[in-house]
């Protein structure tokens, strides 16, 4: 956890950003962003398709300041509802969005009408479409536009993060509502306060959180790389008899691919998080701070005469 927190600080410094957005870091950045546009990150994602996965298209881009900003992204969103529609791979593609991309900072009225346009968009044809988790600081608020709109659209689920103290509620709160859930360890810089800082404890809520969507909730998708949690979770879904077609695995793209194939290749439903836009900085940084072999090519590139 302390690696993560040196990574995040150290990836808002400027420097740091103009350096990984030069061309010397085009390689590492494709490695986990499939592309600057839905054309070619669709090609991608209909690739996985073909190959048996499941698929989750994201555009990248969080924290809109303008009304026009949100109306902007709405309107991407739904124009990727309608070509993922037209894919002869539609039925195995589904759509996440940041709720900040939508002007949750403006208001979390324009967040939940723009979030309920895309979603009328994607219900004809069967696209699910999940509102990704932020910061702390929209937990609640996100929580409560899904409890808002699920009643009225079943293709809406949100992510709760397990190193937050307060995710085993949230859990109840969404089985409860039968609403589908993508659970994660965390990948935001938080205060103790409101989250777990020593990984051993973060990883111990995260199994307890799977358990208990594997056992009670609708379709829960698992999304972790953790080897250890994963055959962890599988002895407990074997002891448990529970049917591999009530949930997902789910993974980045660019991260694990040979666990991503170990696991489809043993029958198990396996989705892929495809992110794509030129809005790629704030998620390539996290995914920094989740590998230190990613980091160091970084820094030696710094440092270099």
């Amino acid at each position: 956890m302390l690696f993560r927190t040196l990574v995040l600080k150290l990836a808002a410094l400027k420097p740091f950003e103009r350096t990984t957005k030069s061309r010397l870091f085009r390689p590492l950045v494709k490695r986990f962003v499939a592309g600057e546009d839905l054309e070619t990150a669709l090609k991608v994602g209909e690739e996985y398709a073909k190959n048996g996965y499941l698929v989750s298209m994201d555009l990248l881009g969080e924290n809109v300041a303008t009304r026009e900003e949100a109306e902007q992204e709405t309107l991407s969103y739904i124009a990727m509802a309608e070509q993922i529609a037209k894919s002869p791979h539609r039925d195995k593609i589904n759509i996440s969005v940041k709720l900040t991309a939508l002007g949750m900072d403006l208001g979390d009225d324009l967040a939940t009408d723009n979030y309920r346009r895309i979603l009328d968009a994607c219900k004809p044809h069967g696209i699910f479409v999940r509102a990704d988790m932020e910061a702390s600081p929209y937990t609640e608020r996100t929580v409560r536009i899904i409890e808002r709109l699920f009643p009225q659209y079943n293709n809406c689920g949100t992510v709760l993060q397990a190193y937050l103290h307060r995710t085993a509620t949230d859990v109840q709160r969404m089985i409860g509502m039968r609403a589908r859930v993508r659970i994660v360890k965390g990948a935001y810089l938080e205060p103790d306060t409101v989250a777990y800082q020593q990984k051993q404890k973060v990883d111990e809520m995260y199994v307890k959180d799977a358990k208990a969507l594997l056992l009670e909730g609708n379709y829960p998708a698992i999304a972790t790389h953790d080897s250890k949690i994963i055959a962890e979770l599988k002895e407990f879904i074997k002891q448990e008899r529970i049917p591999n077609e009530r949930y997902e695995w789910q993974m980045i793209f660019g991260v694990r691919r040979d666990l991503q194939e170990t696991l489809l290749n043993e029958g198990y439903n396996v989705r892929i998080y495809i992110p794509y836009g030129a809005a790629w900085y704030p998620y390539f940084s996290r995914r920094l701070a989740e590998r230190p072999a990613n980091l160091l090519f970084v820094l030696k590139s710094l440092f270099k005469k």
